[in-house]
């Protein structure tokens, strides 16, 4: 069944918190593509952003998300009169705990408090992590009944703001939905992330060779974990399939949005540096080395996505780590 049909997208007033970020931004440049009037709201516009000087796009709004009290909130929301509102806000790379519960709590109480003064409500997108859940059982997808016992602090203060639009939906009627995401990966992605870093790592291999130099090799932590990836485009699409499906079935649900299969991150590792064409050895840290506290396997049911949106993943691995490797590697050979 193919992703969701989006026309009905024409005309909506949607803006996007976090709006010049990694997935933000995709999100916005593709309700915009669909006719929307979009507001990419961030506390650094893009400079080279569509929407300038009067031309057609998303409109960037400057705002510290993080900073902004209810009442400035409310009164941009009230300016812009959104019908949806997509937060992509929030902190992962390079924060601790308390940064990260400013940026991924904090802000969505303040956000679920001014929507909630609208005469007339938006739909709230909220984009949570798969990360919400901590460990999955081996072998079978989580779905979105189990009780979450997160096991980092990304995973913990993502938590809080999926259980503040949940509380938000239940006692002020907020029209709200969180989309939990599996590990988004595609052209771009941050360099704090791992398959950002073996991108860019891939990329500096790739100039090495050009110049008959020999590249460094790539040595990461032990590989065990097995996850869940989701193409990038695959995750703006659940996104825009949530902007308009019906509200009654969505108000202050949880859903899944992967590909509903976890694949050994070392197999996704190796596959990126043969798809780059680059000679490069890969070095794994002895199997006794200390790891990261992540659950090692992570893997989402997301029938419950298909059957309220109408979205499943149309992408493929090889699609998406193509699409990872091109600004950073060539492909096969080719730039």
């Amino acid at each position: 069944m193919p992703t969701a049909d989006n026309g009905e997208a024409a005309g909506l007033r949607v803006v996007v918190l976090g709006g010049t970020g990694y997935l933000g931004r995709r999100i916005g440049e593709a309700f915009a593509a669909d006719g929307a009037l979009v507001h990419l709201v961030s506390r650094s516009p893009a400079e080279d952003g569509p929407g300038k000087d009067g031309a057609a796009g998303p409109r960037s709004v400057r705002m510290d998300l993080l900073t902004a009290r209810p009442r400035e909130l409310t009164e941009f929301f009230g300016s812009v009169r959104p019908d949806v509102v997509v937060n992509a806000a929030g902190r992962v790379w390079r924060a601790d705990e308390a940064e990260m519960t400013a940026g991924n709590a904090d802000l969505v109480a303040r956000v679920t408090e001014s929507l909630a003064e609208l005469p007339r409500g938006p739909r709230l997108i909220q984009l949570g992590t798969v990360h919400e859940y901590g460990a999955g059982t081996p072998g079978a997808g989580t779905s979105e009944d189990q009780e979450p016992a997160p096991v980092t602090p990304y995973g913990r203060t993502k938590l809080l703001g999926t259980r503040i639009v949940q509380r938000a939906a239940a006692e002020h009627g907020l029209d709200g939905v969180v989309l939990r995401l599996a590990n988004v990966i595609g052209a771009g992605a941050p360099a704090g992330s791992l398959f950002g870093m073996v991108a860019a790592h891939l990329g500096e291999a790739a100039r090495a060779e050009s110049l008959g130099e020999k590249p460094d090799e790539l040595r990461l932590p032990p590989l065990r974990a097995h996850r869940d990836v989701l193409d990038a485009r695959d995750a703006v699409d659940a996104v825009r399939a949530a902007a308009t499906a019906p509200g009654a079935d969505l108000r202050g649900q949880v859903v899944n949005i992967g590909r509903g299969e976890a694949v050994p991150v070392h197999a996704l590792i190796h596959r990126m540096v043969e798809l780059s064409g680059v000679d490069l050895p890969v070095v794994e840290a002895a199997a006794d080395q200390p790891v990261r506290t992540d659950a090692e396997w992570l893997q989402l049911d997301v029938s419950r996505a298909l059957r309220l949106l109408g979205w499943q993943p149309r992408r493929t691995l090889d699609a998406s780590l193509r699409d990872l490797l091109t600004v950073a590697a060539p492909v096969n050979g080719r730039k």
